[in-house]
């Protein structure tokens, strides 16, 4: 299955965009289809999105796609801009011819013009909404008769027939100011997200035998080497084999403090060098970038829509027939059967008719959630999609595995113990054999206590490497078979061997059976671990619980220290999966669950969460992939900042609901009962949709 994105041109309202999308997902062929209104975008999953654009055509013919991924971004801005400039010409001549017939309309009323005041009135009134009627027939051709732009033609012909002339034109006019208005709030929003994206590197300096060469990224292979000059964004993901500079993380992390690297470091696309030059050894093509994946992430996120950007979608499409039916209802029945007159009650009907737009929930909401998501990516917060700020916002319970999330993940040996005979110097070394193909940070710990030594392991004498998971490893070195491990291990094999009340991680060592000793490593917890516990607690999450491979007094420790609610230790990866399931069942009523990894050793729990998150991911293909939201810093309060961030989207979400409904509701009630002019509805109308956008904008200033 292929996943790509589109843009949409032409694509006239919600009602029209529902079609398509759930035109589209009724084909076979196609897998999955998601049209963002709002965004203009289209998400196509399906084993051949070559001919998508002749089955938009069956069901919108007059709706086009753009093909993103090939044109550069500035072609994307110049599509979307396009028609501005001859909008606001019409607009402003309309609107010019508008206050001329305001002005003199008695005067029109004196003379022997009187006769051409209609035709004024109709040519200022075509100008203004030429689209909008246009707009409207396609509309009631496609069978479907209850769109915003169907609405607004019903509403100034009826005024026209009224003989309220100003209202048809000026209601017209105020329609059109308030779509154009929110075409820039909404462009410059998507500009806003777009931003994030700046970063994307677009030369690299390739190193040759003659000297540099300027080429674009993607055409660098793994292995050749780039020059970073300062200034320059580093253009692939690889490591520094020359050179020392700070360099620039935020478009990344978030963060703005710069961090040195030099030779031996490893640096990611899209961070930039500022202080000195570098030569970087490429070690991954560009696609395969951290700054690629940022992208994709950010891009494709609004093709998970949030239940409640669904329900709005659904609403709409039953509230605008519904208000329709009233104003009808409102226009005939008291001149039919109470003698009252037409015009008056047609007059309210249309008052109905202009109030009755969804603008500010269709569009607003789903902007609402798109800034979230862009708020996220701006703080190294990659959420997958609107779904998931939901669920973040209603985390009562926080779950995070131990190492290298709760602690730093650098272990370091602090003590080795030896038995029946073996001295330091052999049980280290048998022990580093074992280890010496694992990457586990154990593992790494060992084997450099022995490099240290300046005498490392031979590979060659190392044989039958089998990583026991959960436990340990198991090798066969220079003829005797070797276990490292925990509890676990030794018992599974029958080694005996002294289980006391260790702190820290303990790595028991059997050589040929015989329990050889152990090694004590140590893994100091993270900086901002405990600010990251008070401050989940201080928005409302109500349990904070720990789920860990480590032993028990390691784990009693650190969940002490950090004041967590409780914690379970010696679990294997399905082990955590049975624990999950267990606080799941207990908490089943009292929110969601959140679950925070290294995306690769957890993944299994990660998908089994409400929320998996996998934090420290930088680099991780594993992580990208597995988990629902992706931390792209070592740092658990990136956790609360995640969360807090979706309680703040839900916010400005539900005000932009009561806002829309409470304003609609009382003029919806007036107008019935003839206490609002149309004026007094269009500029409700347009104020709302506009109040609306500009609150969902708030959230991309915090």
């Amino acid at each position: 299955m292929t996943t790509k994105k589109f843009g949409l041109k032409n694509l006239d309202c919600a009602a029209c965009a529902a079609k398509l999308e759930n035109g589209l997902n009724d084909m076979e062929t196609i897998d999955k289809a998601v049209v963002d209104f709002a965004t203009m975008t289209l998400f196509i999953t399906a084993e051949d999105v070559a001919d998508i654009e002749a089955k938009v055509k069956v069901i919108e013919p007059e709706v086009g796609i753009i093909d993103y991924s090939n044109l550069p971004a500035s072609s994307e801005a110049a599509q979307e801009e396009s028609d501005k400039p001859r909008d606001l010409i019409l607009l402003a001549v309309a609107g010019a011819m508008f206050i001329f017939t305001l002005v003199y309309e008695d005067v029109f009323h004196q003379t022997k013009w009187s006769g051409w005041e209609v035709p004024f009135v109709l040519v200022a009134y075509f100008l203004a909404g030429w689209n909008v009627l246009l707009g409207a027939l396609k509309t009631i051709k496609k069978g479907l008769f209850f769109d915003e732009n169907v609405l607004m033609t019903i509403a100034t012909i009826g005024a026209i027939a009224i003989h309220a002339y100003p209202e048809a034109v000026g209601i017209m006019i105020f329609f059109k100011v308030g779509e154009l208005l929110q075409g820039f709030a909404v462009n410059r929003s998507r500009r806003s997200i777009k931003s994030l994206l700046a970063s994307r590197p677009d030369k690299a300096f390739l190193l040759e035998l003659d000297g540099l060469k300027e080429v674009k990224p993607e055409m660098v292979q793994v292995g050749q080497s780039v020059v970073v000059k300062p200034g320059d964004k580093i253009p692939l993901d690889g490591e520094v084999t020359s050179g020392s500079s700070q360099i620039d993380t935020s478009a990344l992390t978030g963060e703005s403090v710069p961090i040195v690297v030099e030779e031996g470091d490893s640096v990611l696309a899209g961070q930039i060098c500022k202080t000195g030059a570098l030569t970087i050894k490429v070690t991954r093509p560009f696609e395969e970038s951290s700054i690629a994946k940022v992208m994709d992430l950010v891009e494709n996120a609004t093709a998970n829509k949030a239940k409640t950007e669904k329900f709005i979608t659904r609403f709409s499409r039953y509230y605008t027939p519904f208000v329709v039916f009233l104003a009808a209802g409102i226009a005939l029945i008291p001149p039919l059967f109470m003698g009252a007159s037409f015009s008056e009650w047609i007059y309210r009907a249309l008052v109905l008719l202009v109030i009755s737009c969804p603008c500010a929930l269709v569009v607003s909401i789903p902007l609402g959630y798109f800034g979230g998501i862009g708020r996220s990516s701006m703080q190294g917060i990659l959420v997958k999609g609107s779904n998931y700020l939901d669920v973040l916002a209603s985390v009562t319970t926080v779950a995070f595995d131990k190492t290298g999330t709760l602690t730093e993940g650098v272990f370091k040996v602090n003590d080795v113990v030896t038995n029946n005979g073996f001295t330091k110097d052999s049980l280290i070394e048998f022990a580093a054999a074992a280890e010496y193909h694992s990457t586990h940070p154990i593992a790494v710990s060992i084997v450099d206590i022995q490099n240290a030594k300046g005498e490392p392991v031979q590979e060659s004498k190392i044989s039958e490497h089998t990583v026991r998971s959960g436990m340990g490893v198991e090798a066969v070195y220079e003829g005797h078979r070797v276990l490292v491990g925990n509890n676990r291990l030794m018992e599974k094999n029958g080694v005996e061997y002294q289980n006391k009340n260790y702190e820290g991680t303990i790595a028991h060592v059997s050589v040929d059976g015989k329990y050889a000793g152990h090694i004590a490593i140590g893994d100091n917890l993270r900086s901002d671990a405990r600010q990251a516990i008070r401050s989940l607690k201080d928005m409302g999450v109500k349990e904070v619980v720990m789920l860990t491979g480590d032993n028990e007094q390691t784990a009693a420790a650190v969940a002490k220290t950090l004041g967590l609610d409780s914690f379970h230790a010696n679990l294997l990866p399905e082990d955590k999966v049975d624990y999950f399931e267990k606080i799941n069942s207990n908490n089943r009523d009292s929110g969601k669950i959140a679950f925070v990894g290294d995306g690769i050793n957890d993944a299994p729990v990660i998908a089994r969460a409400d929320v998996g998150i996998a934090m420290g991911a930088m680099g991780s293909d594993a992580a990208v992939e597995t988990a629902d939201v992706v931390l792209m810093v070592d740092s658990p309060l990136k956790v609360a900042e995640a969360i807090s961030i979706a309680k703040q989207t839900r916010r400005i979400v539900w005000q932009n609901i009561l806002l829309a409904f409470v304003v609609k509701g009382i003029f919806i009630s007036f107008g019935a009962f003839g206490l609002a002019t149309m004026w007094e509805a269009v500029f409700a109308d347009v104020g709302t949709a506009l109040l609306a956008l500009a609150n969902s904008a708030r959230i991309l200033k915090s």
